[in-house]
């Protein structure tokens, strides 16, 4: 990864403006989910718009342009359209003459997948650089009169450039996993078009398997907990992130959550906090992180890589 961005709505949405219609307080919200606010749009931009100003932060923060880029994956599962995706629409306004482009929907780990294909591509040769996207206007897929989901979810984009190149570790092979038999407890219906989540069993779920596919990425990467540097999970809720950390056995000090102005953005999560952690200095180049996600399905991952990691002369 050698370039990061991020964009979020300016419209911000605090808890005390769900105390005028929703049984629940500022202080329950927080005490339970550890979010304070979160954003939506509202109208005046499109998920689009929010996407393309992540993908050029990240390029301006890569040095590269839109035509340096050979493909675009984007992962969401609420695009401004049915169909085309979102992918082609960003390709086309970067200016990436053509570059193949793909929308990816696994959910909240959709980042990782998008992340693991783009990896792939450029290990086999086919692909020299890379942007891998997570955007998600989830406001648009939220029931306002759930208390159990609405505080929860929110909008935002951010994107990162993944390049090939020779280094000492770069992107290690990544964890993906998934079981369908679950599927009923974190849904959204074709007709009704809203979220419907068993929130305790998601969270069991989630903690379990983030941490499983995170020892397991250790693992392959030849690591330990010891070697992580920043430790980022799926910015669900911040009891979900504190249980994973303290089940890997990772210090607080190491562990980057966001949660409590963010909230939950799904597939742009882990790309926010990985912006965010290194906006706030508590990520720097060559820092070894530990990524992990889980979402509907379900379907989760993990992964182990060095952050801007230098190429190596003469590669």
């Amino acid at each position: 990864m050698i370039g990061i961005g991020s964009a979020l709505p300016e419209h911000i949405v605090s808890n005390k403006d769900f105390e005028a219609y929703l049984d629940t307080t500022d202080a329950w919200i927080q005490r339970r989910t550890g979010i304070r606010e979160r954003r939506h749009l509202n109208g005046s931009i499109e998920l689009t718009d929010l996407a393309l100003e992540a993908c050029r932060n990240a390029l301006e923060d890569a040095g590269r342009d839109g035509a340096d880029i050979d493909h675009v994956i984007v992962a969401t599962f609420t695009p401004d359209r049915l169909m085309p995706g979102l992918a082609p629409k960003l390709a086309k306004l970067l200016g990436t003459n053509g570059a193949g482009a793909i929308d990816v929907n696994a959910a909240c780990a959709g980042f990782l997948y998008g992340l693991d294909q783009s990896a792939a591509l450029i290990e086999s040769g086919r692909v020299d650089l890379a942007l891998v996207v997570g955007a998600e206007a989830l406001s648009r897929v939220t029931d306002p009169s759930d208390r159990g989901t609405a505080i929860l979810f929110a909008d935002g984009a951010a994107a990162v450039v993944v390049e090939a190149g020779e280094f000492d570790h770069g992107c290690s092979p990544f964890v993906l996993a998934s079981d369908g038999e679950h599927g009923d407890l974190l849904y959204a219906e074709r007709e009704e078009r809203l979220l419907r989540m068993e929130g305790q069993e998601v969270y069991r779920h989630a903690v379990e398997r983030m941490v499983e596919a995170t020892r397991e990425a250790l693992r392959r990467a030849d690591m330990t907990v010891d070697d992580v540097d920043v430790l980022i999970v799926h910015q669900a809720n911040q009891r979900i992130i504190d249980a994973a950390a303290r089940r890997l056995g990772v210090p607080e000090e190491k562990v980057f959550a966001n949660v409590a102005t963010i909230a939950n953005t799904s597939s742009a999560s882990v790309p926010l906090a990985l912006h965010h952690a290194e906006l706030a200095g508590a990520l720097k180049p060559g820092d070894t992180v530990a990524l992990a996600a889980f979402g509907g399905g379900f379907v989760w991952g993990a992964g182990i890589l060095r952050w801007k990691e230098r190429v190596h002369a003469g590669a």
